[in-house]
């Protein structure tokens, strides 16, 4: 059985255990984790005991390719996906039809509805989510290769900071130094934030050059296809500001016992906390206004939460970041991040950049 097949038997029973006799996946990501399939506009549509991938004629020679075992309908032109949704469905006499509730807007919900009057519609909330949140073999090993293109990208444009390149142009190299190691992009619009908008924990790059200030804060993450990476490093440009040093011993110390907490059965609230405790302390706590971190994978923020309310527990298998950060409106910002995975007895980070306050000196 394949890796797919497994994935899409563990969800059957999790959606007749919700209380639906069928399951109609909408969210392309989550299509592609059942099934292996790259493209988009497609659903998947898991009945009593058969799979079947609704696309179009676009994807024809595509899905005989990346997805040869499993049965496929390719819709006609001008045969819209409800339509093609409801035939089918009712042609495996589909009671309740379980419908993916934190994903699908309403307007598809009333579609589906109106086209299957006979059927009752079932919401059900992450329950694909649910199971992606464990990765598998190949799955770490493609968020390791993510990684491994990420920290070879940084390395570059570690190495050939200017000051007069602007936070703009940085990001652009950046972006090209991933794809030159394989990626198909970044995960996401890399943040290069220099001085004072380092207090911006999402700040847009601008042409604000490098040697505006002492520090740069990069955030930034490789797309391998489809698996991605986040890290996040400051480095110091320019002289030491000594208030950079204290802020940033903060942040390393309150990371690195964070991750020394993780481990099986272990609370996100709790990693959180200790993380939060370690800043608040410090006298930051009011400058901490985000969440430990998050899980990554296909998305680059998916399930779990490291966050004070989240009372989930950790479990073998889950992809974490850990970024705690000191925000300072007006003077800057710290941020630290790696990328961690749970295993059997405790964790492994897998980013290997360097992060002590003697690697963020660039000399």
């Amino acid at each position: 059985m394949s890796r797919y097949a497994a994935r899409r038997d563990k969800l059957r029973r999790a959606f007749r255990k919700a209380g639906a006799d069928a399951l109609l996946v909408t969210n392309f990501t989550n299509v592609t984790y059942l099934t292996g399939f790259s493209g988009d506009d497609s659903y998947l549509l898991l009945l009593g005991s058969d799979d079947i991938l609704i696309s179009d004629p676009r994807y024809t020679t595509q899905l005989e390719q990346e997805c040869p075992d499993l049965e496929t309908e390719i819709r006609p032109p001008g045969v819209g996906m409800v339509e093609t949704v409801a035939a089918l469905a009712g042609k495996g006499h589909v009671n309740k039809l379980g419908v993916e509730g934190n994903s699908m807007t309403v307007a598809l919900g009333e579609q589906i509805a109106g086209g299957l009057p006979k059927s009752q519609l079932v919401t059900t909330v992450n329950l694909v989510e649910d199971l992606r949140m464990i990765k598998d073999r190949e799955e770490v090993a493609e968020i390791r290769r993510a990684i491994w293109q990420a920290e070879r990208a940084f390395n570059v444009i570690r190495a050939s900071l200017r000051p007069e390149r602007t936070e703009k142009e940085v990001a652009d190299e950046l972006e090209h130094q991933i794809r030159l190691y394989g990626a198909k992009c970044c995960s996401f619009p890399s943040i290069i934030a220099v001085g004072a908008r380092a207090a911006l924990p999402h700040a847009r790059p601008t042409d604000q050059k490098i040697g505006a200030d002492d520090f740069v804060l990069i955030d930034w993450g490789a797309d391998g296809g489809p698996y991605k990476s986040d890290l996040t490093r400051v480095l110091v440009t320019g002289k030491i500001p000594p208030k950079l040093e204290r802020v940033y011993r903060v942040v390393l110390s309150a990371q690195e016992q964070a991750i020394a907490a993780i481990r099986p059965g272990v609370t996100c609230h709790d990693v959180d906390q200790v993380a939060r405790g370690i800043i608040g302390k410090a006298g930051y706590a009011k400058n901490f206004g985000h969440g430990l971190g998050h899980g990554i994978g296909l998305d680059i923020h998916e399930a779990p939460r490291l966050a004070a309310k989240v009372h989930l527990k950790l479990e073998p298998g889950m992809v974490v970041t850990v970024e705690p950060g000191i925000y300072l409106p007006g003077w800057g910002g710290v941020r630290i991040e790696d990328d961690v995975l749970v295993t059997k007895t405790g964790c492994e980070v897998l980013t290997t950049l360097g992060k002590q306050w003697e690697d963020a000196l660039v000399r």
